[in-house]
């Protein structure tokens, strides 16, 4: 299959949907914990389907282990979502939530409260972004439900089957910082070669009805 490319202006135009979504992603966190989140601008690469593993180990430093929610999404535009934190953010994340008095709890019992805040946490963030990005292209997409992996990113349980190995694939990526408390992480969204030719034809589109 051939290559795909984006316009400067058709990057442009996704970069601030992304911007709209994102920032739709942080107000709703925000209600929940009562707590701002900074993000970053968009960054928004093309690479060939094949490299997807490695492009997300580059992501992240692959000394370290990570917690990872993972979420597909099916639509006109589909894929999958990757919420990518160091794994010691757990508890943090606990915190924000005002769940840090469990010092009499099992272990066990901390561990499934952190991956449960994590997915809570993936399920506000992918689902706000995802769903105002295609709100605005007029796209409905819904959702599996999301999983928590602590690994090291460079290994992660992807499908090795997730997209043809000859076609292109589309990262959108954003690091997130929580104030107040040293937890950043970042989330990308992936889609293949099917996704991107219609992501094209709906952002000129889109492009159009202000023209």
């Amino acid at each position: 299959m051939a290559d795909i490319q984006f316009s400067g202006v058709e990057k442009d135009i996704l970069q601030e949907l992304m911007n709209i979504g994102f920032g739709q992603a942080a107000a709703d966190l925000a209600q929940v914990i009562d707590l701002s989140i900074e993000l970053s601008v968009p960054d928004i690469q093309l690479f060939k389907a094949c490299e997807l593993r490695k492009h997300i180990g580059t992501e992240a430093d692959s000394d370290q282990e990570f917690s990872l929610v993972e979420q597909y999404f099916l639509g006109k535009f589909k894929g999958i979502a990757l919420l990518v934190f160091p794994a010691t953010s757990g508890k943090k994340l606990v915190s924000l939530f005002g769940l840090q008095d469990q010092s009499n709890k099992p272990t066990q019992h901390l561990e499934l409260l952190e991956k449960e805040v994590m997915m809570e946490v993936g399920n506000i963030l992918i689902g706000a972004c995802v769903g105002k990005i295609t709100e605005l292209l007029n796209d409905v997409v819904i959702y599996s439900p999301p999983r928590v992996m602590i690994q090291d990113v460079r290994n992660s349980a992807l499908p090795r089957n997730l997209f043809d190995p000859s076609s292109m694939a589309i990262s959108m990526k954003t690091v997130f910082h929580f104030e107040q408390q040293e937890i950043s992480g970042q989330l990308l969204l992936i889609a293949n070669q099917e996704s991107i030719t219609w992501l094209k034809s709906a952002l000129n589109a889109f492009m159009e009805q202000y023209q």
